[in-house]
C-alpha cells in the first residue's frame, strides 16, 4: 500500500516541529452536480521549523508520530 501525498497550505506554525496544513479538494454533489470545496486540516511534522504561515508545501502520511501527528512535511511548493 502506498503513502498518500496531499498537497496544501500552511496555516499555522505556532507548535515546535509542527505545522497545520489546510488541505482544499473540490467535491461534487451526488445528486445535483454542484461541484463545492472542502477544507480539512492535518497536523504535519517540520523537523527543522522551516515552513512558514502561506507556504504551500507537500504532506506525506507516515506512521503516527504523535496523538495527532500522522504525517510528515516533505517539499515546499514554488
Amino acid at each position: 500500500m502506498s503513502k498518500k501525498i496531499l498537497t496544501g497550505k500552511v496555516v499555522s506554525d505556532k507548535m515546535q516541529k509542527t505545522v497545520v496544513v489546510q488541505v482544499e479538494r473540490v467535491k461534487e454533489h451526488p445528486k445535483y452536480k454542484r461541484r463545492y470545496k472542502i477544507h480539512k486540516k492535518y497536523k504535519a511534522h517540520d523537523e527543522k521549523g522551516e515552513f512558514h504561515i502561506g507556504d504551500t508545501v507537500v504532506i506525506e502520511e507516515t506512521n503516527p508520530i504523535s496523538k495527532d501527528k500522522k504525517w510528515r512535511v516533505i517539499n515546499k511548493v514554488k
